[in-house]
């Protein structure tokens, strides 16, 4: 989205847009990016969160948005899929070389790389899951993101 207001002047409305929405909603906010939550009684480890950044452009200020998981969730499920990538390219050569050099020294290579795009599988159902989990707060940021700048500003994408 694009707005006329400098991003200094974007920040302060979205502070007051918080401070008046406290309840539902909790961030940190500055001239240069924000990052909001929904506020809710309990920690849930799949809470999503709204990252707002700032840029002028052609003296316009660019406000760009992302939609998605804390940066621990994220980092998490990103560890998951490389660990379980890396075990079953392990356990998949293995099983390979030794079908080319005619040894039985891995028997259980293949059937733990199937275990592997299992837990790969797993992974991306817990990865579903959680979206659909959190797709109730997501809407509400996506509510804060509009109700904070259209009141201010109209807005051209």
């Amino acid at each position: 989205m694009y707005t006329h207001l400098n991003p200094e002047e974007y920040a302060e409305n979205l502070k007051k847009y918080l401070a008046e929405n406290n309840q539902e909603f909790t961030g940190n906010i500055n001239k240069e990016i924000a990052t909001i939550s929904v506020r809710n009684d309990n920690y849930q480890y799949w809470k999503p969160c709204l990252s707002l950044r700032t840029e002028t452009e052609d003296g316009q200020t660019a406000i760009r948005g992302v939609f998605g998981p804390s940066s621990a969730v994220w980092t998490f499920f990103m560890f998951l899929y490389f660990f379980w990538s890396i075990a079953w390219m392990t356990f998949f050569t293995l099983w390979f070389v030794e079908k080319q050099i005619g040894s039985n020294d891995f028997p259980w290579a293949l059937s733990a790389s199937f275990v592997c795009l299992l837990l790969i599988a797993l992974t991306y159902s817990a990865a579903r899951f959680g979206q659909k989990k959190a797709k109730k707060e997501m809407e509400q940021l996506r509510r804060f993101a509009k109700e904070s700048t259209l009141p201010f500003e109209k807005i051209t994408s």
